[in-house]
């Protein structure tokens, strides 16, 4: 048995996974209370295009259309268990990052349709914020989810295949 396949190995990497995924849900859940919290009654022009603006997203990514929470739920649940599950078999610790951010970044807007509203199941508002003008409002975990996917495609790009082939 090579170390690549040692189960605790694979702990190695799913831990890695969930505790990058951990550092976004805190970072993302913090930052939306502090713009709950201070951005109810005001915006922030920070410097430039960029606006710091209260905006309840009840919609799918980017507020693309405005429904669809049960949908979406289900779909960032699956995102979330596959790259789990294909996080055994990926060799590169940056492939491990990347998974890690988008797993928390899917999870973080998820707590947000989880608690954030009382229109029924995963029915609240996700949270966003940041505002450069000319794209829609985001926040954190779209951050996260935005970067991770473009480091794995990275990752993916230049390791040749990224994953064990039995893994």
């Amino acid at each position: 048995m090579t170390t690549e396949t040692r189960p605790d190995s694979t702990r190695r990497r799913i831990g890695l996974v969930l505790a990058v995924a951990a550092a976004v849900i805190v970072v993302d859940q913090l930052t939306k209370w502090w713009a709950v919290e201070t951005l109810s009654t005001r915006t922030i022009d920070v410097v430039w295009k960029l606006r710091l603006i209260l905006v309840e997203n009840r919609g799918t990514a980017f507020s693309l259309t405005q429904s669809g929470g049960p949908v979406i739920t289900l779909l960032a649940l699956a995102v979330v268990a596959g790259l789990l599950w294909y996080s055994r078999g990926v060799r590169s610790r940056w492939g491990l990052v990347a998974l890690g951010l988008v797993a928390g970044g899917a999870l973080g807007n998820l707590i947000d349709r989880a608690f954030r509203g009382d229109a029924g199941f995963m029915q609240g508002a996700v949270i966003d914020f940041i505002d450069v003008q000319f794209w829609p409002v985001w926040n954190v975990a779209d951050m996260a989810v935005s970067i991770g996917a473009v480091l794995l495609v990275i990752v993916l790009a230049f390791s040749g295949d990224g994953a064990d082939a039995d893994g």
